[in-house]
Order: structure tokens, then C-alpha cells, then sequence
């Protein structure tokens, strides 16, 4: 059975009803009556109309095919382009597939293909319109939208329609991540720059808006629309502003620092009540910080500044009516400071020059002021410098009233009685003889340590007036001759208990108690026995200096070395007063005292 829809059939149903047209033609013709010759025409005509119909048709096929075929691939040819600018490599294509498909079916198959990479395409581009405009925006915001910078930045990111690839995307979104970033940066330290302004301004008692719109306005802006510059040029001015600020404060702090430090010094000359002082605690801390410590507002302004030293201009012309009290305030501190540090004071300056030359008005009370302060801080540091020996002073001097203390507590013949406070004075005798016996290496290292300071600061060290170590050399030569006078006093009480013992066999009777006390009470040591050494100028009747100090010390005198000789040589120590007899006048008061002495007979 022949399909009626296939080729074959549409052909012989096309014969089928050309030959039955004919037929009937051909009867129409033999009814009419036309020639043999007329019907060959007439066929002929029919045969190539029919042909010129068919040939139009197949033209007609012809041309639909090949425009078929060309939409096919143009439509091929775009979505290679779509996929090379889209950069899609793996991408399986309809037509390719295995099996013959018609024009149509193949056409039909790639026009949804093309359409949905045409859409990515709109949505690629659209990516890259607005990363491409948002890169532009900060290009400006970072070049502070200076035409030549931002179109140099912009000149780089020409976008390429035909580059829509993601790896072209990624380039582009590393941009805007990299001005995002410096975007950020650049944002983080301006603000940093207009905080340190802010506190900068607060401190000098500037106007922080003026200040930061001389820069640009959008720091301080009022609009917030505006968004804050971070151009380079914003950044360079607030760095440019910061250290003018800075310069500024330093100016301003060392100026301060000086107006307040002469405020205090005049404070203290001038006594003035912590009441009155309390007004200007505010800028007090200013003298003990540092420059980068101060933060408090308006501390360094110039109204600060003007109220300091309008307060030091009232002081100063009060200080000006008031300096000769001032003069003898300060000369009394020096004499003072002297005293305590054992060091004569400079006669140049002393009270009654000072007030005489005040009142004639040959010196400036001033310049006098200020050389007395030269001296005070003079007299602070050699102070300091003896220290240590003047400590060692004081410890010779308590250990020398121990010893007096002991002396008199031996000569107490009721030291050992049970009575209120026996034992404590016995622990403290104990004590004492204990220090007792350390005053030879007390003075002898004192000696030493005042030699090293002599060596060291090439003068010699006075002690009131008096070279210290003459002092006690003195001291060293007058305990050693009371040594010996005590060692003959003991021997001839010795002697003086062998004669008495003597008289008892020869008379067999004892000296009366009245007689022995009168010896005791004879020999010159009932008081105290010790040299108490009290290291001031000697009266006139000492022995002299320069006979009992050892021949090392005498020989810096010889050479010139110490400026104090003759007053030394002349003023010996004035220790407490000890009865000296010589060892015959003691001996013949001891032996002697008795009538019937063997002695005076």
C-alpha cells in the first residue's frame, strides 16, 4: 500500500490527475475541433508552464533553504561570539548532535540558545557598567575628582564589550576591592588627622571648624550628603596642620612652662597663701609634664597664657617694693643651710653689707638677690658632697657624749644599787663602753674619708671655720695626753696606797675616811674624765695646731694647700674643760695631801 503522504504518492496522485486533465482537454479539443498541429502547440505551451511554475518553485525552495542555512549560521557564528566575549569554553551545542535535523529544526533549536546568552551578556555588561561606576566614583573620591588624576585612573578601565569574561570581571572587581581597601585607609586616617586636630585645637584653644575648613569643607560639614575628602591633597594639609599645631603647643607649652615656673619662684620668695595660689592650680601640672602629656582644653591658649603672665607682672612689681625683704629673707635661708652644713657663709653678702648696700643703692636688689640664690644653690651642693662626713661627724659627737655619759656614771659609787632604773643604766653603760671603744677607728676613718674628700675637690674640708682634720688630730693628741695623765693618776694611786699602807704597819692606824675623800676629791677627776670634743673655734689658750697635728697633715700647710692656716694655727678647740696638772703638781696633790706624808717630810 503506497503512502498517500510520501513523495511517491504525491506523484502519482499528480500524474493520476494530470493525465485525467488531459484527457478532458484532449476532448474539448476533438469537440472544438482543433487541428493536430494546434494541439501540439497548445501541449507544448501547457508542458513549459508547467515547467516555469515548477522551476519558480524550486528557486523559491531554493532561496528559503540558503536563508535558512545563513540564519543558521549567523546565529552560529553570534553565539560563538556571545561565548567568546562571555568566556564560556565548555559549552554544548544543539546543532552539533548526532542525527540529521532540517533547516527549520536546527534554527528553532539555537534561536533559545542565542536569546539566553544575550541575556547574560545584558547581565554581564550590567556587572561591569557598575563596578566600572563605582570605580570611577572612588577614582574621584581618592584623586580629589581632579580631571587629569581621575581620567588617568578611568583611561585604565576602558571597558571592552567585547572582554565581558568573568576573568575580565574579577580584574575589575580586584580594582574595586584594592580602592574600597584604600578608600577605607585613606578614611580611617583622616580621621585619625581630625581627632588629633580636634585635641591639638581643644589644647591651644583654636576654632577646630575654621581650622579644618581652611583644608577642605567636607571635614567639617554640615551637609552629610557631602562625603568627607580623602584625596591626598586633604591628607597632606591635615598632616601640614598637625604640625603647625604642634609647633604651636610646643611654643605655647614652653612659654607657659616658663611663665609658671617664674610664678612659683616668686610664690616661694614671696610667701605668698596657698588661698591665693589655688586660682592657678589648673596650669600648675604644666611645669612637672611633659608636652604630650597636656590635654586638658583651652590649657595653652593665649588667654591662659596672658592670665599667668599678667599674674607674674603683679608679683614682679610686688616683689620690686618688697625685694630687700626679700634680700634678708633669702640670706637668712643661706645662713641657715650654713649652719646646718657646718660651712662659714659668704661675708660678701652678709646681712648688714647687703642692707647697707640696699639702702645706698649701689647694687640692684635684684642682681643681689640673684648672687645670693647662686650661693644658696653653691651652699646645696657642697652640702651634699659632705654629707657623709658630716654624718660620720655626728656619730663621733654622739659616741664622744656617750663616753662623757659613762665617765660620770663610774664616778657614781651608788651605780650599783637596787634603786628605780639601776638595770636600765647598767645596759646602757654596757652600751656605752661598747661605742667607746670604736671612737679611735671612728676618728681615724673619719680622718681618712676627709682626706679622700680634700683629694677629690682639692680644698680642705672646714668644719666651721676650722680644718676637720686638725680637729681631731687636736682630738686624737689631747686624749691621748689625758690617756697618760689617767695611766700616772692611776700610779700614783697606786703609790699612794702603798705609802698609806706602809704608815698603817709602822703607826698601825688608817688615814681618817675624811682624808681619803679629800684625795679623791684632790686628784682632778672627779667631773668628767673624757675629752668631749665639740668641734667649734678654739679659745686662744689651746695647744697650738700646727705643733700637735702629725707631719703629713703639716706639710699641705707648708705648701700653701689649705687657705685657713693662721686662723687654724691660732684658734685652737675649745673642748669642755679638764683640769691638767702636770704629773709632779698631780703627784704632790696626791702624796702631799695627807700632813703626816712621808712626802713632806
Amino acid at each position: 500500500m503506497v503512502d498517500i503522504g510520501s513523495p511517491t504518492s504525491l506523484c502519482f496522485r499528480t500524474n493520476t490527475t494530470c493525465n485525467a486533465l488531459l484527457r478532458e482537454l484532449q476532448k474539448i479539443w476533438v469537440d472544438i475541433g482543433e487541428s493536430d498541429a494546434e494541439k501540439d502547440r497548445m501541449l507544448m505551451e501547457l508542458e513549459k508552464e508547467c515547467l516555469e511554475i515548477y522551476r519558480r518553485k524550486v528557486d523559491e525552495a531554493a532561496n528559503s533553504k540558503a536563508q535558512l542555512h545563513q540564519s543558521v549560521v549567523s546565529i552560529e557564528a553570534e553565539i560563538a561570539s556571545l561565548m567568546a566575549t562571555l568566556g564560556v569554553l565548555n559549552f554544548h551545542s544543539p546543532i552539533k548532535e548526532k542525527g540529521s535535523k532540517s533547516l527549520k529544526e536546527k534554527l528553532a533549536a539555537v534561536k533559545p540558545l542565542l536569546e539566553d546568552l544575550k541575556v547574560q551578556r545584558d547581565e554581564r555588561l550590567k556587572q561591569f557598567v557598575d563596578i566600572r561606576a563605582q570605580i570611577e566614583k572612588m577614582s574621584g573620591e581618592i584623586s580629589g575628582y581632579s580631571d587629569q588624576l581621575k581620567q588617568t585612573m578611568i583611561d585604565s578601565l576602558t571597558l571592552d564589550e567585547q572582554d565581558l569574561t568573568l576573568r575580565k570581571l574579577n580584574e575589575y572587581q580586584t580594582r574595586l576591592n584594592s580602592l574600597q581597601k584604600e578608600k577605607s585607609d585613606r578614611l580611617n586616617k583622616v580621621l585619625d588627622y581630625v581627632n588629633e586636630v580636634h585635641t591639638l585645637c581643644g589644647v591651644l584653644g583654636a576654632d577646630f571648624g575654621q581650622t579644618v575648613s581652611e583644608i577642605h569643607p567636607s571635614l567639617h560639614r554640615t551637609n552629610h550628603e557631602q562625603s568627607t575628602n580623602i584625596s591626598d591633597g586633604t591628607l597632606d594639609g591635615l598632616q601640614d596642620m598637625i604640625q603647625k599645631l604642634k609647633t604651636e603647643r610646643r611654643v605655647r607649652f614652653q612659654k607657659l612652662k616658663d611663665v609658671v615656673g617664674t610664678l612659683f619662684e616668686l610664690w616661694n620668695l614671696m610667701d605668698t597663701p596657698q588661698e591665693e595660689r589655688i586660682k592657678f592650680a589648673r596650669v600648675s601640672y604644666v611645669v612637672r609634664s611633659s608636652e604630650t602629656d597636656i590635654t586638658e582644653p583651652n590649657i595653652l591658649s593665649t588667654e591662659t597664657i596672658e592670665q599667668v603672665s599678667e599674674e607674674v607682672d603683679r608679683f614682679n612689681k610686688l616683689k620690686s617694693s618688697r625685694m630687700k625683704e626679700l634680700v634678708m629673707k633669702r640670706r637668712s635661708e643661706l645662713e641657715n643651710l650654713c649652719r646646718l652644713a657646718h660651712i662659714d657663709p659668704d661675708t660678701s653678702t652678709s646681712l648688714e653689707k647687703s642692707a647697707a648696700l640696699i639702702d645706698s643703692g649701689i647694687v640692684d636688689p635684684a642682681e643681689l638677690l640673684a648672687n645670693i640664690e647662686v650661693q644658696i644653690n653653691k651652699v646645696k651642693d657642697e652640702a651634699q658632697s659632705r654629707k657623709d662626713i658630716i654624718d660620720r661627724i655626728d656619730r663621733w659627737l654622739s659616741a664622744c657624749e656617750e663616753e662623757n655619759w659613762l665617765e660620770e656614771y663610774n664616778q657614781d659609787e651608788n651605780r650599783y644599787t637596787a634603786g628605780r632604773g639601776g638595770h636600765l643604766n647598767l645596759k646602757h653603760a654596757e652600751r656605752a663602753r661598747i661605742t667607746v671603744n670604736k671612737i679611735p677607728s671612728m676618728v681615724d676613718n673619719l680622718i681618712k674619708k676627709t682626706l679622700s674628700w680634700e683629694d677629690e675637690t682639692q680644698k680642705s674640708f672646714l668644719y666651721d671655720g676650722v680644718r676637720l682634720v686638725s680637729i681631731l688630730e687636736d682630738y686624737k693628741l689631747t686624749r691621748k695626753q689625758q690617756e697618760e695623765e689617767k695611766k700616772r693618776y692611776r700610779d700614783q694611786k697606786k703609790m699612794q696606797e702603798l705609802i698609806l699602807n706602809r704608815r698603817e704597819s709602822i703607826y698601825g692606824s688608817k688615814p681618817s675616811p675624811r682624808r681619803s675623800n679629800s684625795v679623791k676629791r684632790s686628784n682632778g677627776y672627779s667631773g668628767n674624765v673624757s675629752v668631749p670634743p665639740t668641734p667649734r673655734r678654739s679659745s686662744a689658750g689651746a695647744t697650738n695646731t700646727e705643733t700637735m697635728t702629725p707631719r703629713s697633715y703639716s706639710s699641705h700647710r707648708q705648701n700653701g694647700y689649705f687657705k685657713e692656716e693662721r686662723r687654724l694655727a691660732t684658734a685652737p678647740l675649745n673642748f669642755v674643760a679638764i683640769q691638767k696638772e702636770d704629773s709632779a703638781s698631780t703627784y704632790t696633790s696626791v702624796c702631799g695631801s695627807e700632813p703626816d706624808s712621808p712626802l713632806q717630810n
